[in-house]
Formats: C-alpha cells, structure tokens, sequence
C-alpha cells in the first residue's frame, strides 16, 4: 500500500520500521518539527524524523495543518491509508479523508479505557491487570473511533512505564503490520459507551509521594511515573526520585525506614529498588546505600 506514516517519539520508530519492513511504500513521513534540545539548545529532529531520514524517506513536519496549502500538499500524496502513532498534533477533517482507505491510528491501550494522552502511565498507576494496543479508524473525537483490531498484554507487578513503553511499542508494530494484511477482511467495532475513561497528561505534581497512602498505591506511582517524571521524597533535604519499587510485608508510622531502601506507607510498605539523586542517573538501590545514609523517616 501507500503509507503515509504519522509519527513522533521513540515510541513510534518501531512502527515505521514494520512497515517498512512488510514491503508497504511509505510515500512520506510526518513529524512535529525539531525542538531545541541538550545543553546548546540547538534543534534536534524528532526520533521518527531522524529514522525516516536515515531509512532515505521524505519527511515533512508541519506546525500543524491550519494552513489549506498543507491540506492540499497531504492530500496530492494520493495515500491508500495514512499510519498515525503518538504524532502530536490533531488532523482536521480534511486531512482524516484525504487517503482512500482514511487513517489508522495506534492507541497504547484497550479502548475505550484510556482514551487520551497518557495511558501507559494511567494504567500502571490505576492498578489494571492488563492493557494493550488498538488498532483504531480515527475520527474527529478524541479515540473514539472504531476499533479494527486489538492485542491484549499482562502489566507485570514491578512493570515500570518505561518497561511496559517498549513493550507496547512492539506490539502496535506487530499490530499494524497484521491489521494492513487483513484489512479486507476485518470489521470496524464501534467502541462501547461504557467503560470509557481519559488518560489525562502527566502532571509533575502528581509525583510528590504521599506516604500515607497505602504501599500498594505507592508502588504503582513510583512504577507508573518512571522513567519520567520520577516520582520523588525528601532525603535529608534533597529530592530523590524512585524509578522501581515492591511491595513488601512491613509497618510503622508512613514514611519510616524499616531497613536498607524499605519503607513503611499508610497501610504495608514498599522496597524501593531503583533511586536516582540529583544530578545523578539511576541506579539500583543498594548502590545507592553504600554512599548515602537514610534518616529514620522519609518525606
């Protein structure tokens, strides 16, 4: 088929190597433009413009597509279908019924749970058992077209964002490549009214612990917002992020250390296994002990 692939961070570069891969014409790939980024702040591609460039594919990355030239420039590309992952901007009407057999997009959950900008993260941090990919017709709402095909996983009990991120990733890659194959043959399910949740975008105050919380919880923030934004404590006045943790038989006053990296929440404890000080990378938690000293009580 001619593809046109839609796509921005890492996440998204597996996907346009399937296809690639599977034998589809990627006719051009679209990317949110380069942004200022390291120390010198020079513009720095995205992950998916930079792949696309080094697979010698044309890349286009427009601000967005208020502009009818763009429109008219996406739409002469004369695409069977257009392949949209994680790209970052939303497609007019126009753009959704430019290519013959519309847009397909990947979403990393099982809609309609999750629909929205973070449902990697809200998952872990809900506590589902499960998650997955859906292979999705888009329309105008938000995620809420119907679902072509879906592929189901298990979220580990000390799966971290991250962990779970890669994983998903290839698995939509998969996805998609299947979806194209079988695409005659498959018939579009309207996504159920209930059951629908939003998946809102990770805020940075959501990653202060509450050690009050049950240990439960705890563990799933700490997973959930590894490895960005991190959820943190107060360690001798400095903020160190956990980037793993467990669950773990133990009690005493929230936020007490009860021996090497485990801590007591508001209902069991938690063994924190990843830590990351400031200025430093992460590393596992005993490291960490052998040049830092626990107060009797975090926060």
């Amino acid at each position: 088929m001619r593809v046109v692939f839609m796509g921005t961070p890492e996440f998204s570069v597996p996907v346009l190597e399937a296809l690639v891969d599977a034998g589809h014409d990627v006719v051009c790939v679209y990317s949110q433009p380069p942004r200022p980024a390291g120390r010198g702040k020079k513009d720095r591609p995205s992950p998916v413009q930079a792949r696309a460039e080094a697979l010698g594919l044309p890349v286009r990355h427009p601000l967005n597509f208020k502009d009818p030239a763009e429109v008219q420039a996406f739409a002469a590309l004369r695409a069977d279908l257009a392949v949209v992952v994680a790209y970052g901007l939303i497609l007019p009407q126009a753009v959704l019924n430019a290519p013959a057999r519309g847009c397909l997009n990947i979403h990393a959950s099982l809609l309609p749970r999750w629909r929205g900008a973070a449902p990697i993260h809200r998952a872990i941090m809900a506590g589902d058992a499960e998650t997955g990919v859906c292979i999705m017709q888009m329309e105008a709402g938000l995620d809420t077209g119907p679902v072509l095909l879906r592929k189901a996983t298990p979220i580990g009990p000390e799966e971290t964002t991250g962990e779970l991120h890669d994983r998903l990733s290839a698995l939509g890659a998969t996805a998609i490549v299947e979806a194209l194959e079988r695409l005659p043959d498959l018939t579009p399910e309207p996504q159920p009214e209930a059951g629908v949740t939003y998946a809102a975008k990770i805020d940075k105050a959501e990653a202060a612990i509450d050690w009050t919380r049950p240990a439960e919880e705890v563990s799933r923030l700490i997973r959930g917002l590894s490895p960005f934004p991190g959820a943190w404590t107060l360690i001798n006045g400095e903020r160190v992020k956990f980037h793993g943790a467990r669950v773990v038989p133990g009690q005493g006053a929230p936020g007490a250390v009860l021996g090497g990296f485990t801590v007591a929440c508001g209902a069991g404890a938690v063994e924190i296994t990843r830590v990351q000080r400031e200025g430093k990378r992460a590393m596992p938690a005993e490291e960490v002990l052998r040049g830092m000293t626990l107060p009797a009580r975090l926060g």
